[in-house]
């Protein structure tokens, strides 16, 4: 949460100063500037573009939620979770009864023992968040790259909706096979290389769909593709993951091998989508 609101801040106090684009501006001048509708984003010559940005705004959002956000449960599962996050735990528990003890108090109630575990869980857990969470800003400087190398928009795209596709179900396939087995480390790095490809979609739909409508278009098209296709078609992988996987109590290495497919299946529509996205037309926006 931090790392989405520190570049907020500045950005708050800069805004309002910004000029408004010249673009924009001109049209608005000569009085060609229409009024934004959500009915235009269906006319007959963006309807295409409408749907497909829409749908690959969810495929990347159905990425994140149907597995990517699962991790925290998957790891710290109290039955069946990460042998480390477990272990760290018992330890925090162990130290607890011994601190008690050494200062001659009571032992410590169920309840204390819990809350000492879940703590010490919650704390492994949260370095492995900040892995993803590098992996992620890591993207979004990999793709301001891209976007200098590569001209074509499908191409870009493609460098990471691809190898996404391959390594995200894989990787969380491979978690819920291990997690008695592995060490955490190549959990952290994993995570970090699906952040770096997630969120590094996101960063592409916020560059390219303003190129894709018209000048009063821009900010109701990325509306809808963003919340229309990504917070709601896109989310619902989350509600996916957890129903297909239910259970009790909760089996970890389901959610995360459920969460393979659905993530899969998301990735999947997002690469078919990927060399169907219309190119950006000079000179019109």
């Amino acid at each position: 949460m931090i790392s989405g609101v520190l570049p907020a801040l500045p950005l708050i106090m800069i805004r309002p100063f910004l000029p408004e684009s010249p673009e924009w501006q001109k049209k608005k001048d000569s009085g060609k500037l229409q009024r934004p509708s959500i009915a235009a984003l269906f006319s007959p010559e963006l309807r295409r573009t409408t749907i497909l940005t829409t749908l690959g705004f969810a495929a990347s959002y159905g990425i994140a939620f149907g597995a990517i956000q699962q991790l925290p449960q998957i790891l710290g599962a109290p039955k069946g979770g990460h042998k480390e996050v477990l272990a760290a735990g018992t330890q925090a528990q162990e130290k607890l009864k011994t601190t008690l003890a050494a200062a001659g108090k009571p032992a410590p109630t169920e309840r204390q023992l819990k809350v000492a575990a879940a703590n010490a869980s919650d704390a492994v857990i949260a370095n492995i968040t900040k892995m993803q969470e590098t992996g992620g800003l890591i993207g979004r400087c990999l793709l301001a790259v891209v976007v200098l190398v590569f001209m074509s928009r499908r191409l870009q795209f493609s460098l990471f909706i691809f190898p996404a596709l391959i390594f995200i179900p894989l990787y969380f396939n491979w978690v819920g096979g291990s997690l008695n087995t592995e060490s955490l480390d190549l959990v952290k790095w994993g995570i970090f290389l699906a952040g770096l490809l997630t969120v590094a979609q996101f960063s592409f739909w916020g560059n390219y769909i303003p190129l894709v409508f018209p000048v009063h278009l821009r900010g109701t098209g990325e509306s809808f593709a963003a919340n229309i296709g990504g917070r709601i078609i896109g989310t619902a992988a989350a509600w996916i993951t957890i129903t297909l996987s239910e259970s009790m109590p909760p089996n970890p290495a389901k959610i995360a091998m459920v969460g393979a497919a659905v993530a899969g299946v998301y990735a999947l529509v997002g690469a078919v989508l990927a060399w169907m996205l219309p190119e950006p037309k000079e000179g019109e926006h």
